[in-house]
Formats: structure tokens, C-alpha cells, sequence
């Protein structure tokens, strides 16, 4: 249940809060990518450069992700979450006024380690906030509206192009930003203990949490499951464009129904969880992510509907594994919230990132290659879960 302490943010404009900061990372990288081809021309350089603005995103938002995680436990998470909020309206206005794309590139890797603030204190909240089974509830909740965010992103981002330039997307961003900061300013601190040891100290935390047992062959099992989703994401235009022939405007609708599947996962969990043990949940969508794996190295070439039919149910899988994932690897940990919470996040974007490489490694068809990894991922962390789920050092949620 919620913490009854008075100074702590009330339940309904919590869940709202955290998730309005969990949703910058993927509103910052979707809402503006129907503008690319203008921003190549606008301003005068090459496709290779402005991809850059994306990758460079990626790359600083993971290594904030560390930064900020072990500093919220010295500092507290408010301070952590109003410098790093401050840090991305300013990179947004950057952004915005940028001429050269040397500037918008030093502007996004900037508006990344802001975010990253956003992210790594809102799953550090969670766990102050909330225990045991109300938790799931919360996290399950935010995930399914931070999931709407890439769905209606590039909508609004190119209904915003046909009346205006690229640079209003970057101002919406820091206003959506200036919000959430001004916001913030009125909750109180979650945090009932903090670090009381030096700067370096708190991000030598991130050591302590990674020896803990429990956590770190958690965070292996559960890390491992964006590698599938990622792979489905960087292959998938490809797939649907060139192997099946189809328009970028069919390949959206495909996609549109693999993102309702990844908003329904948290959802799916939830209300099974209400008549079946969250262990055999667990294991039965790593299952799932196996079996739809060898659905779609089989028969995911014979058509789009066919590939999408067997997609669909590993991403909602997939989803559906974050919530107890990320609750159990919280569990272990009774301090340090703020540096489990980073590492949970960072490996998950790290390893995600290493299935966008591995889905193009093989030659022949994405499609089977893709249905591998799946096979892969499913069975690794299905595997992993059932040897370690009832051991001794793993600490079990009280529900």
C-alpha cells in the first residue's frame, strides 16, 4: 500500500505524475521522427548526421541512467528529478533553435541525460511509494500509458509538420517538460532514508546492488526479454516493406497493431494475475515467446497477417513480463532503490539494443532470423527462471 506519510504525493496524482515522467524517452525519440527528411534539408548536412541525433539519444540516456539512479539515494529523488527536468527543457529549446546539426546533435544528447532523470526516479518512486501487489498494480498502470506515447506520437508529429516546422515539436517537448517540472515543485520527497556517504560512495552503489545474488541473476532473466521486442522493432520495416511488398502506410497499420498487443501485456498480467501465481505467469510467457518464435521462423514468410498474428502475442508477452520483472528485482533490494532502478532500466535498453545488431548479423531472411532470437530469448530466460524461481536467496513479495 501507499505510504501514509502527509508529505508524500497522493495516490491518484502519483500514478499520474510517474507516469508523465516515464513517458519522455519515448515521446523524445517518436514525436520527431516523421521531421528527419526536413531536418537533413533544413539544415544542410547529411542523413548519417542526423541519425546521429538518435543514436547519440540512446547512447547518453543509458549512461544517465546510471549517473542519476545512485545520486537519488544521496540527494533524495525530488532534487534528482527537478535538475534532471530542468536540464531537458532547456536541451528541448536547444534543440529547437538550432542551426547547425552539430548543435541539435549536442542539444538531444543533453535532452537524454535529463530524461533519463525522469525514468530512473519514477521506477525509485515506485518502490518508495508502493509494496508488494499494490506495486504491480502502479507499475502495470504506467506502463500501459507510457505504451500510448510511440502509438500517437508520430500522428501528432506529422500533423504538426503539415502546419508548422520541425522546431514546434522540440518547443511542445520542453512545454510538456516545463510541466512536469513545474509539477514536481509541489510533491514531497519520497525517500525516508538517504545515503549518507560521498558522491563517488553513491554511485559505487551500483557495485553493492549488482553482488547482491538475487537482483543480478533477476536482472539477467528479465534484461533479456527487450532483446526479442528490439529485434522485432529494427527489422520490422523491412520485413513488412521489402520482403512483403507492402506501403509505409500498411506497414503502420501492422505496426500499430503489434503496439496495441505491447499496451494490452501490462493489462493481460494484471487480470490473470487476480486467478494464477505470478511464477507461472512468468514462466508461461517465456514460453509463449519461445513457441510464437518458432510460429514465426516457420510460417511468419508466408504473409504479413501470419507474421503480425505471431508477433503480436510475444510482444504482449514480453510487456507482460516487466511488470513482475521489475517488481521482483525491486524486492531484493531494501535500500538502493535509486541504483537497482538504474540498472534495471539501463540493461534493459542495452541489451534491447544488442537485438537491433543481432536481428541483421545473419544473412538470409529477417524473418527467420527474428523468429531465432525469439526461440532464443524465450528459452534462455524460460530456463534461467524455472532453475533459480524458488531458490533461497530470492527474496518473494509478501502477497
Amino acid at each position: 500500500m501507499p505510504t501514509s506519510n502527509q508529505n508524500m504525493p497522493r495516490r491518484k496524482g502519483a500514478l499520474a505524475f510517474l507516469a508523465l515522467i516515464s513517458v519522455f524517452p519515448p515521446l523524445s525519440t517518436v514525436l520527431y521522427l516523421p521531421a528527419l527528411p526536413k531536418m537533413v534539408a533544413v539544415l544542410d548536412t547529411t542523413e548519417t548526421a542526423v541519425n546521429l541525433t538518435l543514436s547519440m539519444f540512446f547512447l547518453f540516456y543509458s549512461v544517465g541512467l546510471l549517473f542519476w539512479g545512485p545520486l537519488s539515494e544521496k540527494f533524495g529523488r525530488k532534487p534528482i528529478l527537478l535538475s534532471g527536468l530542468t536540464i531537458y527543457v532547456l536541451a528541448s529549446v536547444l534543440c529547437a533553435l538550432s542551426q547547425h546539426v552539430e548543435q541539435l546533435i549536442a542539444g538531444r544528447i543533453l535532452q537524454a541525460l535529463g530524461g533519463s532523470a525522469g525514468t530512473v526516479v519514477a521506477t525509485a518512486m515506485v518502490k518508495d511509494l508502493y509494496s508488494d501487489r499494490e506495486r504491480e498494480k502502479v507499475m502495470a498502470a504506467i506502463m500501459s500509458m507510457v505504451i500510448i506515447a510511440p502509438m500517437v506520437a508520430p500522428v501528432l508529429g506529422a500533423l504538426l509538420l503539415e502546419y508548422t516546422s520541425w522546431r514546434t515539436i522540440f518547443l511542445m517537448l520542453a512545454a510538456v517538460g516545463g510541466m512536469a517540472l513545474l509539477i514536481g515543485t509541489f510533491f514531497g520527497e519520497t525517500l525516508s532514508r538517504k545515503f549518507t556517504g560521498s558522491i563517488i560512495g553513491s554511485w559505487g552503489r551500483l557495485l553493492v546492488v549488482l553482488r547482491n545474488p538475487g537482483f543480478s541473476l533477476l536482472l539477467l532473466i528479465f534484461s533479456s526479454a527487450p532483446i526479442a521486442i528490439m529485434a522485432f522493432l529494427a527489422s520490422s520495416s523491412y520485413i513488412y516493406i521489402n520482403e512483403f511488398g507492402l506501403s509505409e502506410r500498411q506497414f503502420s497499420l501492422f505496426f500499430t497493431f503489434n503496439a496495441t498487443c505491447a499496451m494490452i501485456g501490462p493489462t493481460f498480467y494484471m487480470r490473470l494475475r487476480k486467478h494464477v501465481e505470478s511464477k507461472s505467469i512468468i514462466t508461461g510467457c517465456f514460453l509463449l515467446v519461445a513457441f510464437g518464435g518458432v510460429i514465426v521462423s516457420t510460417f511468419g514468410q508466408v504473409s504479413p497477417w501470419l507474421l503480425a498474428l505471431s508477433v503480436g502475442p510475444v510482444t504482449m508477452s514480453i510487456l507482460a513480463l516487466r511488470v513482475p520483472g521489475t517488481n521482483l528485482m525491486l524486492e531484493q533490494q531494501e535500500q538502493d532503490s535509486g541504483s537497482a532502478s538504474a540498472l534495471i532500466n539501463f540493461f534493459a535498453m542495452f541489451l534491447g539494443s544488442m537485438g537491433m545488431h543481432l536481428v541483421t548479423l545473419w544473412p538470409g531472411s529477417l524473418t527467420a532470423n527474428l523468429g531465432h532470437i525469439q526461440i532464443g530469448v524465450g528459452m534462455f530466460g524460460g530456463i534461467l527462471w524455472l532453475l533459480c524461481r524458488n531458490r533461497s536467496f530470492i527474496v518473494q513479495p509478501s502477497i
